[in-house]
This record gives structure tokens, C-alpha cells and sequence, in this order.
């Protein structure tokens, strides 16, 4: 694997603002001028370099925040879009049409799976999910109508880690495209580096930081962007999920302490994993041992910005996953809230809310069990004191 330090590459990047200003001017418009006839039509053909058109096309603000988000990911560029899903729907919609087939992991997060178990057979396009930490099942899927690897980093909710650079093998002896969502572990892992064709984020969580927005991107070849952003064929064109300038702005401002904000929610969640193991509950972290791909994962990370933020206990119960976070919530060491990425530490029951769209039975099959509770590990400063408060929040209920 090549050298490649992506928070550098977000850090050499510079913009002024058109008077001046250290951060760039937002484009508050939603069209834009033209003094000649010609250049508007030039424009809406794609042919002119520098002139925007309609804010669903693209805007100064998104692009600029897509070049960043290309930088880190090692891309030629990136698309943005209004949410992780306008991001992810896009994109596998503009490599598949009616008759053709996706391979997926099958723990991804609850709105994608439900996207290709339910929404996608209706255009006439199917979807195998597998055990992606098995390469021969994976390619044992493989069919001649299969058009799309797909993946997560480090899944949602199991923490299950892709081998991307076997997938990616894969994926080139077959002719497919690999994409892979990395919304678990920006800077942490390069799947572009390791062979991923497109790489998708939900900007919503780390990246962005502060539970204030939504946010997609689609990394990817300035073809395949192109393609995609194409006014009669274009997928993210057509569909219409588009950002907000002043969104775009916004998540543009806080990916400058991404590298510190990462570097300490994996800091935080490496200490909180291995003490809940030293006491007895079933902890899963990439960065315990004990973890079935931490070799996996340890050879693929950028290491100074760690295992990344996000680790599950199970309980044994989801009655008992409910006390606790409920105790917890209430003694201050987190919200009981979906999402990930926050500041403060977040906790939810995944099979009773971000993978309620997968059956009972599915859910059993691939080990989330009720009790089962998901930790975005929040940046709080001292850690110990945290672990010594929730283990307190244990004692109480009897689950340690």
C-alpha cells in the first residue's frame, strides 16, 4: 500500500474567499448568470469549465467540499450529496439496471439493506447477501448479471471488517465495481488504496461531527462523477439529492478537526473495550484481539488515527440494553440516540432501530441479538472516569 496521509491531504488544500477570507465565500444562490447565450448552453452540456448553471447540478460550496472529501479519500473527485442514502442510492442505481445483480454484505446499515431487499427488486434488480468476511462465498455468489461488489468498511451494527483488497481482487477478475461505504472509519481506512472502486460516507457522522446535519458523498473516478452528475443520464442529476450550499459549507468548516476528533474517539474506545473485556462482557472492537479480523484491520488502518470510534456490548437482553441506556442517559454519560460521530457518546439497540428493517430471523442468523447494544464513543476527556460511571450504571442492573 502506497504512503498516503489523508488528513495531510486535506490540509494542504486552500481556498480564499472571493474578498479575501480565510474560509471560502458561500454560493447563496440557486442559478447563476450568464452574459452570453452561449456559455449557458455550453454549460448545461457540460462543457464549460468554471460556469455553474442551477444549484442541482453543482455549486462553488459543494465543490469544494467534494475536493476535500477527494483528497482524503485518494480520488480523483467526489459528489455530494443531501444525505448518506442520496449518496449510496445514486450510486449503485447509475452501475445497475433492470435484469442485473449486486453482491452485499449482509450487515450493512438498516436503511441500505432495506434499499436492496425491498426497493431495488422492483426495478428489476436483485441482491445476494453474504458473509463478506468470507472471499469464497462472496465469489461463490458471483452470477453472470452481477454488476456491484458491495460493502462496509467496518459494518453497521457488528463491526465486521471487509477485506478490500481480496474483495477488490475479486472484484477486477469478475469485471465488477467494489464499492464501499466507509462511514465507520474515515482517515482510519483508505479503501480507494486498497482497491475500491467508489467509496460512499454518510458526512452526517464523523465526518461532520456535530449531529447538525445530513450529508452524503460519492468518491469516485471524475468519469464515473461525471456520469452520475450527467443532466440526461446522471443518477445523482436525476434524483435529485442535492446539498445546501450552506451545508456544504458547514461540514466543509469541521472536517479541518476530523484527524484530531478521530484520533480520540478511537482513543476513547480502544480504553472502554478493553475494560468491558477485562470485566466479562461481550465486547466487540476492531482493536481487541480478540476481534476475528484484527490482524485484518490493523494491517489495512492508517495507524496514528486508530480502530476508530464505534464498539458493541451485549447484555444478554434487550429489557437489560434498556435499563442500562436509559441509566446511563440518565446520569449523563451519553444519549440514548441512533446515529454516530457526536461529541458526546452515543448509544442505541440496533436490532430495535438502525437494523429494524432486517427480519427477526436474518437478525438471529448473523448474531445481533437483542441485547446487543452499539457505542459511538464521544470525545470525553477523561475516559477513565467515564468507565468507572458506566460500570457503576453495570453494577446497579447486575450485568456485571
Amino acid at each position: 500500500m502506497k504512503s498516503f496521509k489523508p488528513a495531510n491531504e486535506i490540509q494542504d488544500l486552500q481556498y480564499f474567499g472571493e474578498f479575501g477570507g480565510v474560509n471560502p465565500s458561500i454560493s447563496d444562490s440557486s442559478t447563476y448568470t450568464f452574459l452570453s447565450a452561449k456559455t449557458m448552453f455550453d454549460t448545461f452540456e457540460g462543457n464549460a469549465d468554471g460556469c455553474y448553471l442551477y444549484s442541482r447540478h453543482t455549486t462553488p460550496s459543494n465543490l469544494y467540499l467534494g475536493e476535500a472529501l477527494a483528497a482524503m479519500e485518494g480520488t480523483e473527485t467526489a459528489n455530494v450529496a443531501a444525505t448518506g442514502m442520496g449518496a449510496i442510492t445514486p450510486a449503485l442505481l447509475q452501475l445497475c439496471q433492470a435484469g442485473d445483480h449486486i453482491v452485499s454484505s449482509r450487515t450493512i446499515y438498516g436503511g441500505t439493506y432495506a434499499f436492496l431487499k425491498n426497493f431495488t427488486p422492483r426495478l428489476g434488480i436483485e441482491t445476494s447477501f453474504v458473509d463478506i468476511t468470507k472471499l469464497d462465498v462472496v465469489e461463490a455468489a458471483i452470477t453472470k448479471n452481477t454488476k456491484v461488489l458491495y460493502c462496509e468498511s467496518v459494518s453497521n451494527p457488528l463491526l465486521e471488517v471487509a477485506d478490500i483488497s481480496g474483495l477488490a481482487q475479486i472484484a477486477k477478475k469478475h469485471n465488477l465495481k467494489l464499492l464501499v461505504d466507509n462511514t465507520f472509519s474515515p482517515l482510519t481506512i483508505t479503501p480507494a488504496n486498497l482497491g475500491a472502486d467508489v467509496v460512499l460516507h454518510s458526512l452526517t457522522k464523523f465526518i461532520n461531527g456535530s449531529s447538525d446535519t445530513m450529508g452524503g458523498v460519492i468518491c469516485g473516478t471524475q468519469e464515473f462523477i461525471d456520469n452520475l452528475r450527467n443532466v440526461n443520464d446522471g443518477a445523482s442529476m436525476l434524483l435529485g439529492s442535492s446539498m445546501d450550499s450552506l451545508r456544504a459549507s458547514s461540514i466543509l468548516k469541521n472536517m479541518r478537526t476530523l484527524h484530531i476528533r478521530m484520533k480520540q474517539h478511537s482513543h476513547n474506545a480502544h480504553f472502554l473495550a478493553q475494560k468491558f473485556e477485562e470485566d466479562g462482557l461481550k465486547t466487540v472492537y476492531p482493536g481487541l484481539k480478540s476481534h476475528p479480523s484484527h490482524k485484518l484491520f490493523t494491517s489495512m488502518m492508517n495507524k496514528e488515527y486508530g480502530y476508530g470510534g464505534m464498539l458493541t456490548i451485549d447484555v444478554g437482553s434487550l429489557e437489560k440494553a434498556n435499563q442500562l441506556m436509559e441509566l446511563m442517559q440518565e446520569r449523563n454519560l451519553g444519549y440514548l440516540a441512533v446515529s454516530l460521530g457526536f461529541y458526546k457518546t452515543l448509544f442505541s439497540a440496533p436490532g430495535s432501530s438502525t437494523s429494524s428493517e432486517i427480519p427477526e430471523d436474518e437478525q438471529k442468523e448473523m448474531g445481533l441479538t437483542g441485547g446487543l447494544i452499539r457505542f459511538s464513543i464521544g470525545l470525553d476527556n477523561d475516559i477513565k472516569r467515564t468507565y468507572e460511571q458506566m460500570k457503576s450504571c453495570m453494577k446497579q442492573l447486575a450485568i456485571l
